[in-house]
């Protein structure tokens, strides 16, 4: 009679052990998700910038119109105007882009309430990661006198892009860091698509680099 049973018993045991197996897979991947996002609760600030490298561009614009309506800053920072060599090739050759790059941008803005006198443009040309980014821009809002700022960019790029701000500028700027709140990311279920799963490799790729360099 036990000897029948041992099979029940085994089975029970092997289905609850992947029970556990798979509960504690998803709390990692939960877990793994929501590491990289790093959202602050607004403070009133002098500027609100809106980080353009990454990706999911237009959330990181809505967020920043929000954050100026409900009255967190006067000013919206964007960036970007980005060059390659090819592109600089082609424009020595005599292309003129039909519009400036921030055309587009400050339109958007304006339709969610920031008007065009609210905005500064920064041309970064060669910010083409983050850490250049905030290399191109930080000294150009710390010239305009600008102290303290609300940083907005996509939920899984927040956490390391509030890091390389505070390290590089944290003695000038002070920096909150507020999440686009729009922004597709699903911490929760992140790597149930294929876009996401690939954010999330580049964010943890990205932090690979730094402990590389020694950045702590």
């Amino acid at each position: 009679m036990k000897a029948n049973k041992r099979p029940y018993y085994l089975l029970t045991a092997l289905l609850l052990i992947l029970t556990v197996a798979i509960m504690l897979h998803e709390r990692v991947l939960k877990a793994v998700g929501a590491y990289l996002i790093f959202d602050e609760k607004p403070i009133h600030a002098d500027a609100v910038v809106v980080l353009h490298t990454g990706v999911e561009y237009y959330p990181r614009l809505l967020e920043a119109a929000d954050l100026f309506r409900k009255g967190y800053a006067e000013r919206v920072v964007i960036n970007g105007n980005r060059k390659t060599d090819e592109l600089r090739a082609i424009e020595a050759q005599g292309f003129e882009p039909c519009c400036s790059w921030d055309e587009d941008y400050l339109r958007i803005l304006n339709l969610f309430g920031v008007p065009r006198l609210n905005v500064i443009t920064v041309s970064a040309e060669d910010a083409y990661d983050t850490t250049s980014e905030a290399e191109a821009v930080g000294p150009e809002l710390i010239s305009r006198g600008i102290k303290t700022i609300i940083l907005t960019t996509s939920k899984s790029h927040t956490r390391r892009a509030h890091f390389i701000w505070k390290k590089l500028l944290g003695d000038r700027l002070a920096v909150c860091s507020v999440a686009a709140h729009t922004d597709p990311y699903d911490p929760n279920g992140w790597w149930k698509q294929g876009r996401q799963i690939r954010w999330v490799l580049a964010e943890y790729g990205a932090w690979i680099f730094y402990c590389w360099k020694g950045w702590s």
